[in-house]
């Protein structure tokens, strides 16, 4: 029998560059916090980063990947907000008034739905909402540790670990500005019906009122979330969004020594960047960004294009040139499907990558007959020998 594909896969580069310019010259930031990143959510453009994969404590922020759990129950149809769930002595205990730290102040053996756990959770910072949700939905906090760490696998959040569902700091427990910024993206847009929640100016249980702990909902620059976050010894983290004239941007900063530094760092990032980058369009929707190879099909390369508009936020005034790269895993067995996931697109402004989008197959490949199968065969396993000696000698 004819064996379809007897090579190894390997990774396949197309690069190309753009030179583009824009108007008024932008003027360079700088930041005291030793983490931080911006980007823009429409483009994912990142447009500022320091120290964005370097490991901090993310405190209260964690509890980001606590409510993007829950919001996945609720919208995929197997939690609804008017469940209840029971508040344990351990969850009591360990964090609400007892413990000392922020709490929605839940009582012992009471219960609450999950609407306004949510709320206890987005808005106030709850320990003890985020102890009675883990427990609610997981069993126990170890075992929703367990789902953390694996969703956080399935989002990309490639270089954070999670050891608790509510701020408590430990090795177990680290995350970058980066992968935090990227979770704060896919919440905000995949859930905007719960992510309403982190707006919320207050929220009131147990008759005490408290104010919502993000101070950038107070500062008139469009704020409407996400979370605060700060440790004993005085680490200070925040991951916040913001909207201006219907462009969204996401900061997140860690490692400010106090509260008033993270809260200023954090909207001076934010407004320098709804100043001081435009938007340029690479590629439209559908446009050829370039080709993959097909191994045994009726044709022997497909046009790659990408779903939506290719755009990137730039400087203002800058003469940049951008870098663009083809990534995929080939050659590409047919038969392909039109539409069909192929690679990715990346973008680097000098060695920072600004951009990545998916691309797609432009077109349907049919299956080749068994004399195209066998040449690509014979033609990829020499190119598949000549990179392996080429990788020898590095």
């Amino acid at each position: 029998m004819f064996d379809r594909n007897p090579l190894k896969s390997i990774a396949y580069f197309i690069c190309f560059s753009f030179a583009l310019a824009s108007g008024a010259l932008a003027q360079p930031f700088q930041t005291s916090v030793p983490q931080a990143i911006l980007i823009d959510a429409a483009t994912n453009t990142v447009l500022f980063e320091k120290g964005a994969d370097e490991l901090a404590t993310p405190a209260s922020t964690v509890k980001i990947l606590t409510a993007e759990l829950v919001f996945r129950e609720l919208a995929e149809g197997r939690l609804k907000l008017t469940d209840q769930f029971p508040v344990s002595e351990y969850a009591w205990r360990n964090g609400g008034a007892p413990a000392g730290g922020s709490a929605m102040f839940l009582k012992v053996n009471s219960s609450a739905s999950v609407e306004d756990l949510l709320r206890g959770l987005t808005i106030v910072s709850g320990n003890d909402a985020a102890l009675v949700l883990a427990e609610g939905l997981a069993g126990s906090e170890e075992a929703f540790v367990i789902r953390m760490n694996k969703r956080a696998a399935e989002l990309g959040l490639t270089k954070s670990r999670f050891g608790n569902p509510w701020g408590k700091a430990g090795d177990d427990q680290k995350v970058t500005a980066r992968d935090m910024a990227k979770l704060a993206l896919y919440v905000i847009q995949t859930y905007p019906e719960y992510y309403k929640y982190y707006g919320e100016k207050e929220f009131t249980w147990n008759n005490i009122r408290q104010q919502n702990r993000n101070p950038l909902l107070t500062m008139s620059i469009g704020a409407d979330g996400l979370k605060t976050g700060n440790i004993e010894k005085g680490e200070f983290g925040m991951v916040g969004s913001a909207v201006q004239d219907g462009r969204r941007l996401i900061v997140a900063v860690y490692g400010a020594k106090t509260a008033k530094e993270r809260a200023e760092e954090a909207r001076k990032l934010l407004q320098w960047g709804f100043r001081n980058f435009e938007e340029k369009e690479l590629f439209k929707a559908g446009e050829p960004v370039g080709p993959a190879q097909i191994y045994g099909g009726t044709q022997g390369s497909i046009d790659l294009v990408a779903k939506t508009d290719v755009k990137v936020l730039l400087p203002r005034g800058a003469s940049e040139r951008l870098t663009g790269k083809i990534v995929y895993e080939g050659p590409v067995i047919a038969p392909v499907a039109e539409g069909q996931k192929i690679g990715r697109l990346e973008i680097k402004r000098g060695s920072s990558v600004v951009l990545e989008q998916p691309l797609e197959a432009s077109a349907a490949v049919e299956e080749g007959s068994l004399s195209r199968r066998a040449f690509d065969a014979v033609y990829e396993y020499a190119a598949a020998k000549i990179h392996e000696k080429l990788l020898a000698k590095k």
